[in-house]
């Protein structure tokens, strides 16, 4: 069985020789490094659309191109970007309102929706469940989530944007099932009384759930839910849809003023470009992401799960609103889950 623990350690050994190689050829002039910060589970998407941004790149300038890549939780990421911690050329992050938080120290312009088609958003996905082989708790639907007894895997929205994706999945559902917000809010009270433990991340709830053994259920995204049963075998896991869930939309941007520093921006709106070019959707479509391209998407419908699917604007307004209310300090996550 593949040990995507070797994965990932091989994937940071890349990043650390990478960004030391485009230290010399940037000097050199014979090559050009590209920082693209990203969240914890675009790791396997990117590595494909990297590799094919740089023969793409390389044909049509006859250019090479390194590109440092950088995964993490998706709220962490953004505030190492605002610390400078990490130097992005290009964000492509889980949420909009990460972005919007590096837009807000003037890092980028705020206004960074319109530079790209579908408000800078590339790619959608959703939220379904990973359960272990033969469903032994029978968990069909978001009400089973809160049932006694039921153990589940999930990260920490305070740190991890597909987390907030989860809670917001949830909370949508019982909002919209029951017109209330008051009885959304118990719901998710009671959600997160079942989980044990709460990663950074979602890969890191990857690993808890698929290596550690804990849980019966891992809410994840579609792509992640779909790497689990690949890398780790359909005899130990399968994929549960409920019957509805959220449009999640990942959002990027280019970093304007690290693009200035670096020289790249030329570069960077090529690599975010890229995305949406024939070749960028399918790469998209092939790594159970679902893309913009409706042609692609009928070429590859059979990856993705027919479900309903409400948009996150439908039961909680603008994304500023969202993180206000739900995930800054003091907010209702905070009042609502206890350790």
């Amino acid at each position: 069985m593949y040990d995507l623990i070797k994965k990932l350690t091989i994937s940071v050994l890349l990043v650390v020789v990478s960004g030391v190689s485009g230290t010399v050829s940037r000097a050199t002039g014979e090559s050009v490094t590209l920082r693209n910060v990203s969240y914890d589970a675009s790791r396997e998407l990117y590595t494909s659309e990297n590799a094919e941004f740089v023969r793409y790149w390389k044909k049509k300038t006859g250019q090479t191109v390194l590109i440092n890549q950088s995964h993490g939780g998706s709220a962490t990421q953004s505030r190492a970007v605002i610390r400078g911690l990490e130097e992005a050329d290009a964000v492509t992050l889980a949420l909009a309102s990460d972005i919007d938080a590096i837009a807000d120290q003037k890092l980028l312009s705020p206004h960074w929706r319109k530079r790209f088609a579908y408000n800078s958003e590339p790619l959608t996905s959703t939220i379904l469940f990973v359960v272990r082989k033969g469903n032994p708790k029978q968990i069909r639907s978001w009400d089973d989530l809160v049932k006694p007894g039921i153990s589940v895997i999930t990260s920490n929205p305070k740190t991890s944007g597909g987390a907030r994706w989860n809670y917001l999945a949830a909370w949508g559902y019982k909002q919209k099932q029951t017109g209330s917000k008051e009885e959304a809010k118990n719901f998710i009270r009671a959600l997160y009384r079942n989980v044990p433990v709460l990663d950074t991340g979602a890969r890191g709830s990857t690993m808890t759930f698929a290596q550690r053994g804990l849980g019966d259920v891992l809410l994840t995204w579609e792509f992640e839910a779909h790497l689990i049963v690949k890398e780790f075998g359909a005899d130990k896991f399968e994929i549960v849809a409920p019957s509805t869930s959220i449009l999640a939309e990942p959002s990027m941007a280019i970093v304007d003023k690290n693009v200035e520093k670096h020289g790249t921006r030329k570069l960077a709106q090529a690599y975010l470009d890229f995305l949406y070019t024939p070749r960028g959707q399918e790469i998209i479509a092939q790594n159970f992401c679902r893309p913009r391209n409706p042609g692609m998407f009928e070429k590859y419908a059979a990856n993705f799960a027919r479900i309903k699917l409400f948009a996150m604007t439908e039961v909680f307004g603008s994304w500023r609103t969202v993180q206000k209310t739900h995930f800054d300090d003091g907010g209702i996550f905070d009042q609502i889950y206890a350790p």
